[in-house]
């Protein structure tokens, strides 16, 4: 029975990260940019 619970509680510390990751939100363009620019040669 520990064994099953150490288990778990390894399994939720190795995938709590992993909660963090992904998309926050959709992507918005950026504001006024001189980006990407012509450089002289």
């Amino acid at each position: 029975m520990i064994r099953i619970v150490y288990a778990l509680i390894l399994a939720l510390v190795l995938a709590a990260p992993l909660a963090a990751c992904g998309k926050k939100g959709d992507p918005k363009a950026p504001g006024k940019s001189d980006y990407p620019r012509t450089y002289p040669k």
